[in-house]
């Protein structure tokens, strides 16, 4: 088989995800819900395996080495092939599903992997978030403004996404507020958690770009942090539970 052309960002990045990228049990069952009676899965993008359902005969693709290595034993089994998204080596119709968690932002022609999910699998999950309305977090609109533009570029509208699979619906997913999955809303009500080199190290919106763009905006919240004018300021997030800040399930049915 061809080897990937773009073996993925995560072979520099991705080294401490089982530390800190634990898959929260409540976004799990939504997954797994909206995956329906599929019995054969593909996980296109699937890192260390986190989502995948273990009573379903599952096959992963994931272009890095330093992922795929990261796979723990029992929690994930099957299959793992090193591929992309935009060349999936199967069979039209192979699957009963496909599923993507987290993972458009990497693939270099979303489009091109949508047609390929599309294409080897009669159903689809894809795990995402609308960029539009990323400003819900309050570490972006207020500490990181910056970073709305950069992941617009990297993350299409739900609407096309929804548009160019197919998709029966949208569900929204709520984030919990000790979400055990550390990406980049995981931590809304647990601020000084962002001060954390490790844990910037595992989301890739800090992870990609460089630690000085973002220094005055970390600057500003251990500030806060430490004179209690976070706590003061968002003390509504405070009495919640879970949260929408635009995570999305696109749901294309079986």
């Amino acid at each position: 088989m061809e080897q990937p052309s773009h073996p993925g960002v995560y072979d520099c990045i991705g080294r401490g995800y089982l530390r800190h990228r634990d898959p929260d049990p409540r976004i799990e069952a939504q997954i797994h819900a909206a995956l329906g009676n599929a019995h054969t899965v593909v996980n296109v993008g699937a890192g260390t395996g986190a989502y995948e359902p273990p009573d379903r005969e599952v096959t992963a693709v994931e272009p890095s080495r330093a992922m795929i290595a990261q796979r723990v034993a029992g929690r994930v089994e099957g299959r793992v092939l090193r591929a992309v998204a935009e060349r999936l080596p199967f069979s039209t119709g192979a699957f009963d599903a496909a599923m993507a968690s987290l993972t458009l932002h990497h693939w270099t022609d979303i489009s091109a992997g949508l047609a390929e999910l599309r294409r080897v699998a009669r159903g689809c999950v894809i795990f995402t978030f609308d960029p539009q309305l990323q400003r819900r977090l309050w570490l972006i609109r207020d500490y990181f403004p910056d970073v709305a533009d950069f992941e617009t570029t990297r993350h299409p509208p739900i609407e096309r996404l929804a548009n160019e699979l197919g998709a029966d619906r949208v569900e929204v997913v709520p984030i919990p507020w000790n979400c055990s999955d550390g990406f980049q809303a995981a931590y809304w009500r647990r601020p000084e958690k962002y001060l954390d080199p490790a844990v910037r190290a595992n989301i890739s919106t800090f992870a990609q770009r460089a630690e000085a763009e973002f220094s005055p905006g970390l600057r500003r919240l251990e500030r806060d942090i430490t004179s209690g004018a976070w706590r003061d300021r968002y003390a509504e997030l405070l009495q919640c539970d879970e949260w929408d800040f635009g995570y999305r399930l696109v749901v294309r049915d079986a």
